[in-house]
């Protein structure tokens, strides 16, 4: 193999048999429970990175069940996303992520940031109740439950929310350990159809733990609970901050 086929062949690691295929990457079915909650704003805004700026104190925990994805396959995810202000337009920061499942634990940090670790989230529904609980290892982190599709919810008033940018702070280390990458990376979702959104009572618990320090924002309210089922494919990014240019 000389140094042209290398270049040619360089999409991912490992360079003979990659742990994920070139995207587009489509979500059938993809299910989410979103408990938004109140924190406190100075733990909040401890872990926003700049030049992103906080807009209320409000974290959205989400568990996220993907049956059907280009690519990844079947998995689950779990994590906190951050309502965030980038040059005086709303987004949603990611700032944690938990799934059981390789191809997307690689693909997500090594394309676009998402801050991904391996954990055990599920996401299922017990007769009238929809519930999520995310362990590290066999440690319970995170437990949300809400009423099974108590109300519905205008289909455009979500596709507003899937419609606004993410932002991810992607960071790679050079072989020396010091950063060779860290940029703030936007994102967004397309092709989007809303299938199901529903809303009802809903309840989150947080448990400390010292390597899925889910709790550090803590729950002082849940403000609200929302059940979705959507179609959608997960947009390549775009740099729009290089924390290391001079």
């Amino acid at each position: 193999m000389n140094e042209d086929d290398v270049k040619k062949n360089a999409f991912a690691m490992p360079l003979t048999s990659p742990a994920y295929p070139p995207g587009p990457y489509r979500f059938v079915n993809r299910e989410f429970l979103i408990t938004s909650y109140r924190t406190d704003p100075e733990a909040l805004a401890a872990v926003i990175p700049a030049p992103l700026e906080m807009t209320d104190p409000i974290v959205k925990f989400e568990f996220i069940r993907m049956p059907d994805s280009t690519g990844f396959g079947d998995y689950t995810e779990a994590g906190q996303v951050i309502p965030v202000r980038f040059r005086g337009v709303e987004g949603n920061y990611v700032h944690s992520m938990y799934l059981d499942c390789a191809p997307p634990i690689a693909g997500g940090r090594e394309i676009w940031g998402f801050p991904k670790k391996l954990a055990s989230p599920e996401l299922r529904v017990e007769k009238d109740t929809i519930g999520g609980i995310l362990r590290y290892g066999p440690v319970p982190v995170a437990l949300a439950t809400m009423g099974y599709k108590y109300r519905a919810l205008p289909h455009d008033k979500v596709l507003a929310s899937f419609s606004e940018p993410g932002f991810l702070l992607k960071i790679i280390p050079h072989v020396d350990g010091s950063p060779r990458i860290c940029e703030l990376v936007r994102y967004f979702c397309e092709e989007i159809t809303i299938k199901g959104a529903w809303e009802g009572p809903a309840a989150l618990e947080l448990f400390q733990h010292a390597l899925a320090p889910v709790a550090l924002l803590p729950v002082r309210e849940v403000i609200s609970g929302v059940h979705i089922q959507s179609d959608l494919t997960l947009g390549l990014g775009e740099v729009v901050h290089d924390y290391l240019a001079k």
